[in-house]
């Protein structure tokens, strides 16, 4: 299969744009992540944290990338309204089952938009005294970023377009594309 093998996805592939990082780019880039945390953590038995759904596929692709043990655990939010998500307020829906106290804890993000969430998380996670506590993300939209975020381990830099694949979505659809795709605008309303 290549990279962008559309014909695998025919009731999607009418949909997409241009391809702009193919499922062998992602899994190189997720590998040279997976060993960077292996060296980096290498005796520490980390946490990886990741907040579902979209982070799902990355984060299954890097936890076998990495070498070392380690834990998982997953949170899930919602905002509660249209105010409260441009402020990055969220409500915890679950939370994690692993108590990170003394831990190194790996926040895993999909991909990082204007970090108010992400900082809102983290804030979170950090009273709960980790022994440490970084950001991995595969994807990051800085054209978006309100608030600045230290990202430790980071993938690839998205433009400000509307993307679809590897777990980003667009109402639900397209998360199971093992490549990224620019989203033709007229499926999101901008002819």
């Amino acid at each position: 299969m290549t990279g962008d093998d559309r014909s695998r996805f025919p009731e999607m592939s009418p949909d997409l744009g241009q391809t702009l990082f193919s499922a062998e780019q992602i899994q190189q880039r997720v590998n040279e992540m997976g060993a960077a945390i292996s060296a980096d953590y290498a005796g520490l038995n980390p946490v990886l944290v990741g907040v579902l759904k979209g982070v799902m596929p990355f984060l299954a692709d890097l936890m076998r990338a990495i070498t070392i043990p380690l834990e998982i655990d997953f949170m899930a939010i919602t905002s509660y309204s249209s105010e409260t998500r441009e402020r990055g307020i969220v409500r915890i829906e679950k939370d994690l089952s692993v108590a990170i106290e003394g831990r190194h804890v790996i926040f895993v993000e999909d991909v990082i938009d204007t970090g108010l969430t992400l900082n809102y998380l983290l804030r979170a996670l950090r009273t709960r005294e980790p022994a440490t506590l970084q950001v991995c993300t595969l994807f990051d939209k800085s054209v978006h970023r309100l608030i600045d975020i230290d990202v430790t381990y980071q993938g690839f830099d998205l433009p400000d377009r509307f993307v679809v694949g590897y777990g980003l979505d667009y109402r639900e659809k397209y998360r199971n594309l093992p490549f990224v795709a620019l989203l033709k605008p007229h499926i999101f309303g901008h002819a």
